[in-house]
């Protein structure tokens, strides 16, 4: 796929265009989130924190990777490959959205190159976590709901297909998804989102023959 010189997402130079998402290192991390002493947590607060810590918990008796592995960014590059999308993410919700599993244009592209982190508050898979089913979304500007999000300034994302991760205890544990500059007819949409869906398994098998420990 190829936009216009004009486009304002294709930088025309040989170094990576300026990343406006948050690029913070990858950590490995393996502990729960701590909270301090004599802090009051109540309300929503305090259930994502329960979350948080059982999503922990339950990663690191599976020995599942909570950083970078080769084997989800192999996924995530199968993903977007059968979808035809410049980028998917294999997503743990931990103390960020951590992309454990990334895939993303060459960094001399002049596509935005993104981290392997982001805020809870960017992006659609938050919704994919709270819906707990998959969400497509052939063209983001179709819905005002959805429209209006960080993510499409920074990156210029016209489509996005996610599903979330749901372990068998019922705990969420992330989400999979392909995003890319260019809508998609909403003819595609079913079959894309069934790419998604298919991912989101693999990572879940892949995830449940990981050593328990």
């Amino acid at each position: 796929m190829s936009y216009q010189p004009n486009d304002p997402y294709l930088v025309p130079q040989t170094a990576p265009p300026t990343l406006s998402l948050p690029q913070r290192g990858m950590r490995a991390t393996t502990q729960g989130p701590s909270v301090s002493a004599g802090a009051a947590v109540t309300g929503p607060q305090a259930q994502r924190a329960t979350e948080l810590a059982r999503r922990h918990e339950l990663l690191e008796r599976l020995g599942v990777p909570t950083a970078a592995s080769q084997d989800f960014d192999e996924l995530a590059r199968d993903m977007a490959t059968q979808a035809g999308f410049l980028y998917g993410f294999v997503n743990l919700f931990l103390e960020e959205q951590t992309f454990v599993g990334l895939h993303q244009p060459p960094a001399d592209s002049g596509y935005v190159i993104v981290g392997r982190t982001m805020s809870h508050d960017h992006g659609w898979c938050p919704e994919v976590m709270a819906r707990k089913k998959a969400l497509p979304l052939h063209d983001v500007h179709a819905s005002p709901r959805f429209s209006g999000n960080h993510v499409v300034d920074a990156v210029g994302i016209r489509s996005y297909f996610g599903a979330p991760l749901i372990h068998d205890s019922g705990t969420v544990l992330g989400t999979v998804c392909v995003i890319d500059p260019e809508k998609r007819p909403l003819s595609e949409a079913r079959r894309l989102r069934d790419i998604v869906i298919d991912a989101g398994a693999q990572v879940m098998d892949r995830i449940a023959q990981a050593p328990v420990r």
